[in-house]
């Protein structure tokens, strides 16, 4: 991979020149760039690393094995160019290098270049009508009310897919409807001469309901999961914390006889996303939501429950905005022989108020959060957000309380038959006799029109019983609370 990235950007620059010769096609060129140190103790609670797979088998290795490195530097760039011949058609590529400061990418000698292409796709309206193709690798967020950033099910993050959207009223009904392949593990050919069900599929259907003062759209994902799909090796959070493995499948999978009978399953949600805006400047925000999957095959490796949230704010002052949200969801029983009681997911992205502790809007995102899963939990929580008053400087500060509803009897059996695992993540999954708050204070200041500073703090607190995770790791984050410092500098162009 080493000089790539000149090469890449040679050719991109080509590309446009010679894009920009044609009369038929414009280019145009969007992009962004962060420069940011985080100061971060305390990781998972206990300033060690989680649990992780190591194959598909699956081999794991357990938490507690390497201590945190507590700076770091990150830079990340973007560039995002668009080949449009008309209103009608376009393409766009969109490629990224990122890394730390001294390793791979942008380390002083000999760099080995790492630049991802992280959108790729053709889009255009079918002739004499408002109806949109976009084919690719695009980004997909499944529906969800304005409060709560990304989806729980899957939430603001791309994937090769195929998606229509058509006007079906007038400012009033939509349709989104589209195909998406998350996991094809052997491409082109199996291992072997007998044929395996390797991909993960996803079928989706959206229909926003715009009326005067209140927005709902209902919406459907139905999913096949392969039996020989990589679930545990494919990263299934941004910063592959999880795999699809732990939101997929339940408890019982593990159990002997293990894993899938069935060479395939089906997994469906089906959910609303609701804001209701009548009474202006108070506005209401909630989602339901309900999944299932695998229900054809043993009743230890079924999954289904339920996840529901609810947010007001009140936007009637220039100063601050006001906001409290809430969030439950159904958890793990008493057995892991009966199935899971928690909804399945496949990149969850969800998180009110940039809340330190879940994977959400931070935007200086590597090494950002906790990486909770609310999933399985309930909680409240409030935020002052858009605070200002000095021009141009906008503070967020948020507080957050997560309790679990995982019966302890259920993750104790699991760490018993595994030891410490990945499924089941200490200060990730929360049991009902355990909590964890956070609380975060973010600023930033426009220094010009396109450049930014940004501050963002963080601290959390956790509470775990030393029956479900042993001594060690539930000691281990006894030792101190759980904080970041990150600064850094944001551009977009």
């Amino acid at each position: 991979m080493k000089r790539m990235l000149p090469l890449a950007l040679v050719a991109v620059f080509a590309l446009c020149a010679f894009a920009s010769a044609q009369a038929a096609t414009e280019v145009k060129m969007t992009g962004d760039a962060r420069i940011y140190g985080v100061f971060f103790a305390q990781h998972n609670y206990t300033g060690w690393n989680n649990a992780s797979w190591t194959s598909n088998t699956p081999t794991y290795a357990g938490a507690g094995r390497r201590t945190e490195d507590r700076f770091e530097i990150w830079e990340r760039f973007r560039l995002r160019t668009d080949f449009v011949a008309n209103e009608a058609v376009k393409f766009r590529l969109g490629i990224k290098v990122e890394d730390t400061w001294g390793h791979g990418t942008l380390t002083a000698a000999n760099p080995e270049v790492a630049i991802a292409v992280y959108q790729a796709f053709l889009q255009f309206k079918l002739p004499d009508c408002n109806v949109e193709v976009t084919a690719g690798l695009q980004d997909i967020d499944l529906p969800i009310s304005k409060m709560f950033y990304g989806s729980p099910v899957f939430g603001g993050d791309r994937i090769a897919a195929l998606t229509v959207k058509a006007p079906l009223i007038d400012n009033t009904l939509a349709v989104l409807a589209g195909f998406g392949r998350l996991i094809d593990t052997n491409r082109t050919y199996d291992t072997t001469t007998t044929q395996v069900a390797d991909e993960l599929d996803a079928y989706f259907l959206a229909l926003p309901i715009t009326l005067e003062g209140f927005k709902a759209t209902p919406w459907g994902v139905l999913a096949v999961a392969g039996k020989n799909a990589g679930y545990f090796s494919a990263g299934a959070s941004s910063f592959s914390s999880a795999s699809y493995a732990e939101n997929l499948v339940s408890a019982g999978t593990f159990m002997a006889p293990a894993l899938w009978k069935n060479d395939q399953n089906a997994y469906w949600w089906a959910g609303g996303a609701f804001e209701v805006t009548a009474l202006d400047p108070v506005k209401f925000y909630a989602d339901v939501i309900y999944g299932a999957g695998a229900q054809s095959d043993r009743k230890k490796s079924k999954r289904a429950g339920w996840f529901i949230d609810l947010g007001v704010e009140y936007t009637g002052w220039d100063v601050l905005t006001p906001k409290v949200f809430g969030w439950w969801s159904t958890g793990e029983d008493h057995a892991t022989r009966n199935g899971s009681e928690r909804m399945p997911a496949l990149r969850p992205n969800w998180g009110p108020g940039n809340s330190f502790l879940f994977d959400d809007s931070q935007e200086l995102a590597k090494n950002s959060n906790m990486g909770m899963n609310p999933i399985g939990a309930w909680g409240l929580g409030a935020s002052l957000d858009n605070i200002s008053f000095i021009e141009k400087l906008t503070h967020r500060l948020t507080y957050t309380y997560l309790h679990g509803n995982n019966n302890p009897s259920a993750i104790r059996a699991l760490n018993t038959a595994m030891g410490s695992n990945p499924y089941f993540v200490m200060g990730r999954d929360l049991t009902t006799d355990e909590f964890a708050m956070g609380v975060n204070f973010d600023s930033k200041y426009m220094i010009y029109e396109n450049l930014a500073a940004v501050f963002e703090t963080g601290w959390a607190h956790g509470q775990f019983q030393t029956s479900v995770w042993g001594h060690r790791l539930a000691e281990k984050s006894r030792s101190g609370d759980a904080w970041k410092v990150a600064f850094g500098l944001t551009y977009k162009f």
